[in-house]
């Protein structure tokens, strides 16, 4: 996997690709209008960079460009789940819970969640990395 770091704004694009397998300009500026406000000047340039990267590339289908996604979302979001962990956390998962717990930002949902999480992780006999 190559180590691209996607912006805020490429993360709204790439979860649509992800999400579609593949969108046009057009496509893809009706999708953000709503969120963003962008304009299909800001999505162009915005692909263009991302291309530069190398996280999506294009083919031409009739007189359009589809854009796809060249990254795997499942290795993208594991990679910049660790960045942060190591970047705020000194990479403890502990101290990030401890962090929301004490900030009470946990919900009843999420709480149990993370119980289904580690039961699954303890019963798999695989440790969490």
């Amino acid at each position: 996997m190559t180590n691209v770091n996607l912006s805020d704004g490429e993360w709204k694009i790439m979860n649509i690709l992800w999400e579609r397998e593949c969108a046009t300009i057009t496509e893809l500026t009706a999708a953000l209008q709503e969120d963003t406000g962008w304009d299909k000047h800001i999505v162009i340039t915005m692909l263009n960079r991302m291309e530069k990267k190398g996280a999506v590339a294009f083919r031409i289908k009739g007189r359009a460009k589809q854009f796809y996604p060249l990254l795997l979302k499942s290795e993208v979001s594991i990679r910049e789940t660790k960045g942060f962990l190591d970047k705020v956390y000194r990479g403890s998962i502990g101290m990030m819970v401890n962090a929301m717990v004490e900030d009470k930002a946990l919900t009843r949902e999420d709480i149990e969640e993370l119980y289904r999480i580690l039961e699954q992780a303890e019963t798999t006999g695989e440790e969490c990395k």
